[in-house]
């Protein structure tokens, strides 16, 4: 898919575009005096960045980012992707040349005023994490250079185990990426940086796509040749290896030192606590990271006061225990698509945590499905519709999933519920139960 017309760029009016930037804005000053100006270098690399998706090669991407820039801020680059996101460049493009964007930037990127992070920090454990991925990934490596010199013909069962062996311990990404977006994105979105956190996260299911595929490989076969195994490489597990490690450069030479110049100690602090409920990948932090600041202890308060309602009342606490004794999962949204609440049932289905809160519904989907839950809300707030429901397989469970609009007694918009529930068991009820009987 082509980006819109207003965006294309040929080779040729590029310079004398760039050109006309210098001139009309500074005159007859030196180039030098100008590639100082970060308005004037994110204009231009969003230009380099729209050549690459017009087809211009990374090679001369990165010849033209040393002749005109030199060495890139990386906050000029996530500047550049947000604004080309907000001028109506679609997300799923900026997506699809993402690896792109990534390989012509290697090498070029300025991480001079970048921070360091401390042992234990959040950042620190995400970093070393990466470092237990990438030696997973040197095992793959290994062995596909291993196989190119062993005869085609030659059984490789025993390989394809080891290599099972890696993609099992590959899924342990999950805790790390969930981690990032369900935490760190939501600090990102609060500093109004909302493109490359979309992006990112579009690009983490690729991962998950590719490893989930590769598994399903396993599942269907547990022998084969030198020659099969190869052809495996080239079709499923190589892409994987790739698109893993374009993921940790993203990370560690963009998102890292963005969040560390960006987040406060109490941001960091938020997202350390919220950490351990998540779980970590293949690395367990080893010091307690504790912020140079002082965080103010939360106060307890009692409130002994009964919640009035029109059919009777309950203390707080009682709430508490209702929604959290319900087999359901419950999460509101409310009519200016902010998450305000969830359950917190022992057996949670999907993911949640506190950092959800206050944050934009649309942002805590993937790419991929946003576009459905704006059709729920926008139909819901239209009175078009009053319930959307689904039911899918996930892990191992028969997952009946429900959307309902929720009005006041005037019919006036309030929000949407989310009802999340496991209903494995209740496919398998037959004829009735009129005795009592304990089923635990």
């Amino acid at each position: 898919m082509l980006p819109p017309k207003k965006y294309l760029l040929t080779r040729t009016n590029f310079l004398i575009l760039t050109q006309q930037i210098f001139f009309i804005i500074y005159g007859r000053k030196k180039m030098s005096e100008v590639i100082n100006n970060s308005k004037i270098r994110v204009e231009i690399l969003k230009k380099l960045l729209l050549d690459l998706h017009n087809g211009i090669s990374v090679e001369e991407t990165k010849l033209k980012l040393s002749e005109m820039l030199g060495a890139v801020p990386y906050g000029e680059v996530v500047q550049a992707e947000q604004e080309l996101i907000q001028g109506g460049l679609p997300t799923e493009e900026i997506m699809k040349y993402c690896d792109l964007h990534s390989d012509a930037m290697k090498g070029k990127l300025d991480l001079a005023l970048a921070q360091t992070a401390p042992d234990g920090h959040p950042v620190h454990t995400l970093m070393e994490e990466n470092k237990s991925i990438m030696k997973e990934l040197d095992k793959l490596k290994h062995t596909y250079n291993y196989l190119q010199n062993v005869s085609p013909t030659e059984d490789a069962g025993k390989t394809l185990l080891e290599i099972r062996k890696v993609f099992n311990a590959l899924t342990d990404i999950e805790k790390h990426y969930v981690r990032k977006e369900n935490l760190i994105f939501p600090f990102l979105e609060k500093y109004k940086i909302t493109g490359p956190p979309t992006v990112m996260w579009g690009k983490d299911d690729e991962v998950r796509a590719f490893i989930k595929s590769s598994l399903k490989l396993f599942e269907t076969t547990n022998t084969a040749i030198v020659e099969e195994l190869l052809a495996f490489f080239d079709l499923m597990f190589n892409p994987t290896i790739r698109a893993v490690e374009e993921m940790i450069f993203k990370e560690e030479k963009i998102l890292f030192p963005m969040c560390l110049d960006t987040f406060t100690e109490i941001d960091w602090y938020e997202i350390y606590s919220q950490s351990n409920a998540i779980g970590y990948c293949l690395y367990d932090p080893q010091v307690e990271w504790k912020p140079e600041i002082e965080i103010p202890k939360e106060e307890k308060q009692v409130d002994n006061e009964k919640i009035q309602l029109s059919t009777g009342s309950f203390t707080k606490e009682e709430l508490e225990a209702l929604f959290g004794a319900l087999p359901v999962d419950i999460t509101f949204v409310d009519k200016d698509d902010k998450v305000r609440y969830f359950s917190h049932g022992k057996d949670r289905i999907f993911e949640r945590s506190r950092a959800i809160l206050g944050r934009q519904v649309q942002f805590c989907h993937p790419p991929s499905s946003v576009h459905i839950v704006e059709k729920i809300i926008n139909d819901f707030k239209s009175g078009k519709q009053d319930e959307a429901t689904f039911w899918i397989n996930f892990n191992g469970k028969f997952v009946h999933i429900a959307y309902y609009a929720m009005h006041d007694a005037q019919g006036k918009y309030l929000g949407t519920l989310e009802v999340t529930q496991d209903v494995s068991q209740y496919k398998k009820l037959e004829g009735e139960r009129r005795l009592l009987t304990y089923d635990n």
